[in-house]
């Protein structure tokens, strides 16, 4: 481009960031959207209102990568680059045990006719939320639902900042007005 159209662009300011959203579902919405999901779609719901984990954490989760017997997911590489351990209870012990297990596929969610990890669940959580008559949700927004619920029920934030795997305490204040 020509440096004068080059010079117009640069003086243009840019959109103020919005990422102050926190949509998150009561106890009884949780139980309906994991009720109308379908068979493949249920564990990975279950997975990010248990753990906090991303939707691509969850995705790319590896077998490797869960310790049933200690109840802990060791997340080796992160959105923010660091290593992260992530607890879990016995309904989500379950959860993994009931997934069915290949042998030959590394991915605890996978399509089972490919045995590929799934690249993407937006269609079925689409559905399911259709279903469950949830407005307004995303599936990043289960994430904030574990968030919420640990901040509710009193956690103090710098267990939320380390559960959630926040570099700093800034973004995990989001949820203080909950507590």
């Amino acid at each position: 481009v020509e440096d004068e159209t080059l010079k117009r662009v640069r003086k243009a300011k840019l959109l103020e960031e919005n990422n102050r959203r926190l949509r998150y579902l009561s106890e009884e919405e949780c139980q309906i959207l994991v009720a109308c999901c379908n068979e493949h779609l249920r564990p990975i719901v279950m997975t990010a209102l248990c753990t906090g984990m991303r939707k691509g954490e969850i995705l790319g989760l590896k077998w490797e990568s869960v310790d049933l017997r200690h109840g802990l997911i060791l997340l080796e590489q992160t959105k923010n680059g660091e290593r992260r351990e992530i607890p879990f209870k016995d309904n989500m012990r379950s959860t993994f045990q009931n997934v069915i297990r290949r042998l030959d596929v590394p991915y605890v969610f996978h399509d089972p006719a490919t045995g590929k990890p799934y690249q993407d669940v937006k269609k079925s959580f689409n559905t399911a939320l259709g279903k469950a008559e949830v407005r307004n949700f995303h599936f990043h927004d289960l994430r904030h639902t574990f968030a919420s619920r640990l901040a509710m029920a009193g956690i103090d934030l710098a267990t939320i900042k380390e559960l959630l795997g926040h570099k700093t305490i800034t973004m995990t204040l989001r949820y203080a007005h909950l507590a």
